[in-house]
């Protein structure tokens, strides 16, 4: 592990500079303030103390000026405070477009971690320096939280709902995992380690580790294996959606209303398939919950951003809501 200290904690990532600026420029205004007002409490509380049973206190006539700078100074220093936070929120909330994604399930008590490439890990992250990397994240059971302290990253993994986070290691290393929500009896135990590699370097170890093929290549197994394929047809005729060109698009649904067909809708889809019917279909998909587990699930997933979207060289589908059309109104041409 790299060295620290209390005062000056590792920082490995490309927002943990800016993070440790942000928190300590907090610290300072906010203690400078506590003081301040500590100061003048003991001040006032002294100077302007009742000395007798008869003194009465003058009148002192409304000081415009003092007023005004007392709330506009305030006000103006913590809307800076405001303004700085939320810029670094959103740096932090917003991954780049280039980002690696990669997928992590929580469970009691343990990080399972799949890479694109296909290597899979437990409580073990390995990246590139340099990288932008993006995690997709969901839990098996209870609420976990994924932190990386070196990272000044953190973010709550929910049962049934993706949520993600990202970061760019700058120092190459050893880092610690945690899991910061309490997550039952065996929860100080959910630790892990980052490693922050060389590129080259990771590069010959994700090779080293996906001797079983992508994470796409498992999926289009995973598509076949549960039966997938004998509904959903690539030519469009089949009994259930075509999946090709699906992802990211906007679906309309059976009853009105759209949907965006991502990573959290697909796999609703698969869970509990009358959650959201498309148009045009009828409940026919069986449940697989209980069946699946949630990394065949991410598999499924990555094999259905694999083989979507791709140029349109056929008639539109008509469940897929095309640009410049409105999801309610259905003015695609219905074949079905």
């Amino acid at each position: 592990m790299n060295s620290s200290s209390w005062l000056r904690p590792v920082a490995a990532s490309s927002v943990s500079g800016e993070y440790d600026a942000f928190f300590w420029a907090m610290v300072l205004v906010c203690g400078a303030v506590a003081i301040g007002i500590a100061i003048a409490l003991i001040y006032f509380a002294i100077r302007y103390r009742r000395r007798s049973e008869n003194q009465l206190p003058p009148q002192i006539r409304v000081n415009l000026a003092a007023e005004v700078t007392w709330i506009a100074l305030p006000f103006l220093i913590f809307m800076g405070m405001f303004a700085y936070g939320a810029k670094l929120y959103l740096d932090i909330e917003r991954p780049p477009e280039n980002a690696l994604e990669l997928y992590v399930t929580g469970k009691q008590w343990m990080w399972k971690l799949q890479h694109p490439e296909g290597a899979r890990e437990i409580n073990e992250l390995h990246v590139p320096v340099g990288q932008s990397i993006k995690l997709n994240m969901i839990s098996q059971d209870v609420i976990h939280s994924f932190y990386i302290p070196a990272f000044r990253v953190k973010q709550d993994v929910l049962p049934d709902r993706y949520t993600t986070l990202w970061f760019r290691a700058t120092k190459a290393g050893e880092y610690h995992l945690f899991c910061a929500e309490y997550c039952g009896t065996k929860h100080s135990g959910m630790i892990g380690a980052v490693y922050a590699m060389d590129p080259h370097e990771y590069q010959v170890w994700v090779d080293r580790g996906a001797a079983e093929g992508s994470l796409s290549s498992l999926g289009e197994k995973m598509f076949h294996q549960f039966g997938c394929a004998n509904c959903h047809h690539f030519d469009g005729h089949g009994r259930g959606p075509n999946l090709q060109r699906l992802y990211g698009q906007t679906v309309r649904i059976s009853g009105g209303g759209s949907v965006t067909a991502d990573d959290t809708y697909i796999r609703e889809s698969i869970l509990d398939p009358r959650a959201k019917i498309v148009e045009g279909f009828t409940d026919l998909m069986p449940t697989f919950k209980g069946q699946i587990a949630e990394e065949q699930i991410i598999q499924l997933i990555a094999y259905i951003r694999a083989i979507g979207p791709q140029p349109v060289t056929g008639a539109p589908q008509p469940w897929i809501v095309q640009p410049g059309t409105t999801a309610i109104s259905g003015t695609q041409p219905e074949t079905r």
